[in-house]
Order: structure tokens, then C-alpha cells, then sequence
């Protein structure tokens, strides 16, 4: 899996965001492309501002025993798969603020670097290496971007 936090890896990510127009359509799915977005920018969110309430107790195990190796794994996501709640985005989103976020999320975890997450503690997961971190970020944009065909 390419590593998001080689400048080249995440440079080539934001070319493939600059390619989205609002007009943008997925090839599979419901979201529309301001959606996606906005759907993408929840992982930062979940690592740098705190407006998502952590999962505790039972929760919490059942996210960890059974979704954890999902989203950290080398493996693919499926086409429509299931999400958790904080990952819905129903209403309408503006296309460039969104876009201009994401941008800057990950420009932002670049420079921070894969030391700086190395054993970091997620918001659901508890520690994970810098390759589940990686594994996570990059996978999950490369599966949505493909969905909009960049």
C-alpha cells in the first residue's frame, strides 16, 4: 500500500481531489461528491478536533473486535459497504470548503509524519501502528476517490 506520508503519495492524493468538480458523479453509491468529501474528512476530524463523541464500554469492544482490522488491514473496501454514524453525511455540503479541508487535513498529517503516529491512539481503535494509521488514511481516500472515477 502507498504510504500517504511520503509528500509524493499525499501530492499525488490532492492531484486526484483536484480532479472532482461538484458536477463529479460516482460510479457506485448514494453520496454526491460534496458528500464524499465531507464523508472523507470525518477520519481527520476523528484525529484532530473533537466534535465526535468516543465509543466507550461494550461499544467500543465490538468496534475494536470487528471493525478495527477492516479499516486498518491492507485489504480493499468493498463497493458500498457499511459505515459507522459519524461517517453519514446526508445533507448538502459546499463542494469547495470540503474540498479545501481535506486538502489541508492532509497536508497537515503529511508533515506530522508517520513517527508522529506511531502508537498514537485513535478514536475508536486504541493504538495503532503508523502502518495501520497509513493503511487507514489511504485507503479509505483512495476507495472514495475511485468511487468519483479520479
Amino acid at each position: 500500500m502507498k504510504n500517504i506520508f511520503e509528500k509524493s503519495v499525499s501530492d499525488e492524493m490532492i492531484n486526484r481531489i483536484n480532479l472532482l468538480t461538484p458536477q463529479s458523479k460516482p460510479q457506485w453509491g448514494k453520496m454526491s461528491v460534496d458528500q464524499m468529501l465531507a464523508h472523507c474528512n470525518v477520519t481527520y476530524e476523528l484525529v484532530y478536533d473533537n466534535k465526535h463523541q468516543k465509543p466507550k464500554g461494550f461499544k467500543k469492544l465490538l468496534i475494536k473486535t470487528f471493525v478495527k482490522n477492516a479499516v486498518v488491514s491492507e485489504k480493499p473496501y468493498k463497493k458500498n459497504g457499511m459505515t459507522a454514524p459519524e461517517f453519514l453525511i446526508t445533507d448538502e455540503k459546499e463542494f469547495q470548503k470540503e474540498k479545501e479541508r481535506l486538502i489541508a487535513y492532509i497536508n497537515k498529517t503529511q508533515e506530522l509524519g508517520g513517527k508522529h503516529f506511531e502508537n498514537k491512539e485513535s478514536h475508536s481503535f486504541g493504538k495503532l501502528t503508523s502502518i495501520e494509521w497509513n493503511n487507514m488514511f489511504y485507503k479509505h481516500l483512495d476507495h472514495h476517490l475511485t468511487q468519483f472515477g479520479v
